[in-house]
């Protein structure tokens, strides 16, 4: 068992109550160089656990996956103790990753690194996913996007003359003289799929020809089984592993990281 008490900063936690407590004090480490009410400043923290896959559960346990505010709470009773008045808006992200950016600090008694995102100090994040083709017909099965692809248009053809009368390139396309019935519901412009570099996801926004009443986009959230529907070309829903897209009455795309198996 790891000794809480012990001042050895070599000792490496064995058990999921010693991982906790070796990443808690690691934060708090770190969070002490923002002290002084520099906390407004941040937008969000990063923690990156490079754990073996055999160890992965014991992580798994220490930072609650399945009740991730729980260790926020934990972080931001530290940055109260501190003074750090974070905002309200902060987001954590935990990743399982021995991909670590090379501006993340690295813990010496745990596997874990540490990030602070501010205005001026961020990492650039990169993915690679998938829009999977369930429903409805489009110029291919199965699309990779990645977080350098920029703007990645949806709608029915490839080159579609918008209404103010220029033309739009569709990436992921339907087109309209396909004899599947999905297409026919597909606007020209309905669409779009971009990255966020601050939240880490994959975003979708409804365009012109995608907002009621003259047409639609629901989300079905695989982890709940939710339903979200966009009613704005403003606003977008992040996309996570599995969920469904619903565009027009049936044409229906998934968005996974993984892609379909050959």
């Amino acid at each position: 068992m790891f000794n809480f008490f012990k001042s050895n900063a070599d000792e490496r936690p064995t058990d999921v109550k010693g991982v906790r407590y070796a990443l808690l004090q690691f934060i708090k480490q770190e969070l002490q160089k923002a002290e002084g009410g520099e906390g407004s400043n941040i937008k969000g923290l990063s923690l990156f656990l490079t754990c073996d896959a055999k160890d992965q559960t014991m992580y798994e346990a220490a930072v609650y996956t399945d009740e991730p505010n729980v260790f926020k709470e934990e972080i931001q009773k530290i940055a109260d103790d501190y003074a750090l008045a974070l905002p309200d808006s902060w987001n954590l992200d935990v990743l399982f990753s021995q991909d670590v950016p090379a501006e993340a600090i690295k813990a010496g008694n745990v596997n874990a690194a540490f990030f602070i995102k501010t205005n001026k100090h961020f990492i650039k994040q990169k993915a690679t996913a998938y829009i999977i083709i369930l429903n409805g017909e489009a110029d291919k099965e199965q699309y990779e996007i990645t977080s350098e692809s920029g703007k990645i248009n949806i709608g029915r053809d490839k080159k579609a003359q918008a209404d103010d009368g220029f033309f739009r390139t569709n990436h992921i396309a339907f087109p309209s003289d396909s004899a599947n019935a999905a297409n026919k519901y597909v606007s020209r412009s309905h669409a779009h799929l971009e990255w966020n570099n601050d939240s880490a996801h994959f975003m979708i926004f409804a365009d012109e020809g995608g907002v009621p009443p003259r047409n639609k986009i629901k989300i079905k959230v695989e982890a709940t089984e939710d339903m979200a529907k966009l009613h704005s070309t403003e606003i977008g829903h992040p996309l996570n592993e599995g969920d469904q897209i619903i565009i027009g009455e049936s044409a229906v795309l998934q968005f996974s990281y993984q892609p379909l198996s050959s």
